[in-house]
Formats: structure tokens, C-alpha cells, sequence
């Protein structure tokens, strides 16, 4: 089968590669529709960096470059391994794609998202979005009903935000900004007005990407190059600052805005994954005791998202800015991510032989 697959640094490869094969408890799925991740985009721009180098294979998955990419995807069960009762073939489902090593502290304590041995399918071995078909076990896949699989593939970005909002213990009615309007930021403003925030602020200086974040649910977007982004949001909350902050950016001046955005006592949600060491001004946390806390990816969330998708809470459409085929991943998905980025939120990927 056709599959895209991580060589190194700006080297990614229409291959053909091995069918994959389900055995007991696993289950194969025909792609539709994978969606292009930030995280692919730094493997392009900067990897590997959680792709494994050549001599340094996965601890759970023993995969070295070169990997097949893409996880953030949905499709059609094409066939099931035996013990699998969840799903039968032809159902629409959505994949949580994670490898986890099911014994460490983390894992043991449900928290299977930090697992010291960590790999997500897309980065970490020979199964991928990017590929006609994808091979996993069964506890990984969602049934989507009558969701389809266009929105399915967008299951896994909102499952990052709605992680982050879960994580946050924001309540009804509470308080919140989101720091950057890019994809992550925009599912996290999404799932904020999921979960019943009464405001929710939005920090982003590019044009296209102030817009984008109003249909997301901002109630306003503060431009950080004209105002204090810190300061407009305590004016606009009365001085007191906001419930909780979330950093969507990755920058350390954001960081330093987000914590200085909340109130006494909030919380700051660091969602971003760094590509440096950040310099955090730790007084800032210690005199008006701000909580400080990462989120990582997803654990459990998916069936919920799919659950606010069914019942129309999350309008996920809006963020689909393109759709391609294979071929064309890297010059009109890639690129276009990458060169042109305050126009698109996310472009879509069909492995298909033929779009649809």
C-alpha cells in the first residue's frame, strides 16, 4: 500500500510499503481522512524530534526512521482480529493514537497519556494516518455512528483542547483566555465554550486568525501588538484577571502574559509543546500563587468529544481549510501549513488512490 512516510529533516516520501496485518484484538482501519498536525510540521521543519533516529528505536514499537506519518485520522473498519467485539467492519470510526507501555506508574494509575515509554502511532512506527490502511489495537478505536469521517479526523485535535479544559478544573460560568489563535488554540476556545465558560478571551495578532477564533467562540480577541494582552484582560475582567489562561503558542512572552492574565489564585494551562528551554519568571507564580500545570495530548477524552459532536455543541466544519490527496501532501498540505499559515486552520488528507 501507499503510505507517507518521515525520512529526516524536509525528506518525506510517498512510499509503497507492506500491508498491514490484524492480529488478535486489533483492528484495521481504511483511511479516509488524516488531518496535518503542528507537531508533523516541526518533525518536517526541525525532526526528528519524537520520531525515533536511525539506531535509536522505540522502546515499545522498535521502529527507527523511516516512519509512517499522520495521526490525526479516521476512516472505515476494513477488518477486525479475533476477541473483537467492540466494532465490526464497514462502522466509521475515529483512532486515539497512542503506543503505551501499560506497566509504569502512569499507566498503572490510568494516566496512560505520560507513560515514560510514550509513541503515537504516526511518529513512532510503521502504522500511520498518512497510509491506505492502519493496523491497531481495538481499546485505540472510536466508533463515530453517523459522524463522518471528515469530522472524525478532527476528533483528535479536539480531544487535545477538551483535555486541557477538563484538566484546568475550569467551572460553569467561569473565566478564561487562550493565548494564540493556530489549531490547538482554536479547538481550545471550542471546548471552552463546550464546557459552559461565561468568557472566553482570545490573544492573537494576525488578522485572518482574530476571525477564525470569534466562530471558534471568543467573546473578544485582544490584539497583543496594539494592547498588553495581560492588562486588557484584567480591564476586561473587572481587574481581576481571568480564571484560568491557556498558552497555545509556545512562546516565552506569551507564557509570561498568560500568567500574568489570571487572577490571584488561577490557573495557567500550558498546552504548547516547546521547541526550547523557556525562561519562566517564577515570582510571578509565587506572589499571587498561580498553578502552573501541562497538558498532554488526550486520556479518555475522545468518546466525549464524540459525544459534543452528536449533539451539535462543537461546530468542527469551520476548521477544515482544505482538503488534498497523498501526492499533493507536502506541496498543498505541508507547505501551505507552513508558508501561508494565518489562512488555514486544517487541511485534510486522503489517502485514497481517488478523492472523494
Amino acid at each position: 500500500m501507499r503510505a507517507a512516510r518521515f525520512h529526516g529533516s524536509g525528506d518525506i516520501r510517498i512510499d509503497d510499503v507492506p500491508d498491514p496485518h490484524v492480529r488478535p484484538g486489533q483492528v484495521e482501519v481504511s483511511v479516509d481522512w488524516c488531518g496535518i498536525c503542528g507537531t508533523d510540521l516541526h518533525e518536517f521543519l526541525e525532526g526528528p524530534i519524537f520520531i525515533p533516529r536511525k539506531g535509536e528505536p522505540h522502546p515499545i514499537t522498535g521502529a527507527e526512521l523511516p516512519v509512517v506519518m499522520g495521526h490525526e485520522f479516521a476512516g472505515v473498519v476494513s477488518a477486525v482480529g479475533s476477541g473483537v467485539t467492540t466494532v465490526s467492519e464497514g462502522d466509521r470510526v475515529a483512532v486515539e493514537p497512542y503506543w503505551v507501555c501499560g506497566k509504569c506508574a502512569a499507566c498503572e494509575a490510568g494516566r496512560y497519556n505520560i507513560c515514560r515509554s510514550l509513541g503515537f502511532v504516526g511518529l513512532a512506527g510503521d502504522q500511520g494516518g498518512f497510509a491506505e490502511r492502519c493496523v491497531v489495537d481495538s481499546r485505540w478505536i472510536h466508533a463515530l455512528g453517523d459522524l463522518p469521517t471528515d469530522i472524525g479526523a478532527l476528533v483528535e485535535p479536539l480531544a487535545v483542547g477538551y483535555h486541557a479544559v477538563r484538566l484546568s478544573g475550569l467551572r460553569e460560568g467561569g473565566t478564561a483566555a487562550v493565548f494564540g489563535a493556530g489549531p490547538i488554540g482554536l479547538v481550545t476556545a471550542t471546548a471552552l465554550r463546550a464546557a459552559g465558560a461565561d468568557t472566553v478571551i482570545v490573544v492573537e495578532p494576525a488578522a485572518a486568525r482574530k476571525e477564525k477564533a470569534v466562530g471558534a467562540g471568543a467573546d473578544v480577541v485582544v490584539d497583543p501588538t496594539s494592547d498588553d494582552a495581560a492588562a486588557a484582560i484584567r480591564d476586561l475582567t473587572g481587574g481581576a484577571g481571568v480564571d484560568i489562561s491557556f498558552e497555545c503558542a509556545g512562546i516565552e512572552t506569551v507564557l509570561a502574559s498568560a500568567i500574568g492574565s489570571v487572577r490571584p489564585g488561577g490557573t495557567v494551562v500550558n498546552v504548547a509543546i516547546w521547541g526550547h528551554v523557556p525562561q519562566v519568571a517564577m515570582n510571578d507564580l509565587v506572589m499571587s500563587e498561580v498553578t502552573l500545570i501541562g497538558s498532554l495530548a488526550y486520556c479518555g477524552d475522545h468518546p466525549d468529544v464524540i459525544a459534543l459532536l452528536h449533539d451539535g455543541k462543537v461546530d468542527a466544519e469551520q476548521f477544515i481549510t482544505g482538503r488534498i490527496g497523498l501526492d499533493d501532501l507536502v506541496t498543498e498540505g505541508f507547505r501551505q501549513l507552513i508558508d501561508n499559515k494565518e489562512e488555514n486552520v486544517k487541511i485534510l488528507v486522503s489517502p485514497k488512490e481517488m478523492l472523494a
